[in-house]
């Protein structure tokens, strides 16, 4: 991903029975050794308008988690990745954004498959739905 980017994970399907939840979020920069990147990725329920700097903020209830990443070009270094991520289930398509310092960035998400019953695909649909309305 480039700075200042989105990517849209298709999640939904027609009868929302199928639900999902983060399990890993990692990143690593393109160019590992060549380059010394700082990124923020960052994992959504609605589509984003702007991609903010580096602010990440757990009072909003779209965001569902949050990667730092910072690389050294200098092999004495390591490269350092923290990430953050709720454990909540949802059934609809999701949205990465990505704000680097330098370069390009390539992220591996995992997700684990949820069978939902009825009832709790009514209440993460109509939680979808709510943060949606609350957008506009």
């Amino acid at each position: 991903m480039a700075d200042s980017t989105q990517d849209t994970i298709v999640l939904h399907t027609n009868d929302g029975s199928t639900g999902y939840r983060i399990v890993k979020f990692k990143a690593l920069a393109n160019h590992p050794r060549g380059e010394s990147p700082e990124c923020v990725l960052k994992i959504f329920k609605v589509s984003q308008s702007s991609i903010e700097p580096d602010t990440i903020d757990f009072s909003d209830q779209t965001l569902l988690g949050a990667l730092f990443y910072e690389g050294n070009a200098n092999d004495y270094y390591t490269n350092q990745t923290d990430v953050i991520f709720d454990r909540e289930i949802f059934n609809q398509d999701i949205y990465i954004t990505c704000k680097v310092s330098e370069g390009t960035m390539n992220y591996y998400l995992e997700l684990e498959q949820v069978k939902l019953d009825l009832s709790e695909n009514t209440v993460a649909t109509l939680k979808d739905i709510r943060n949606a309305t609350d957008l506009t």
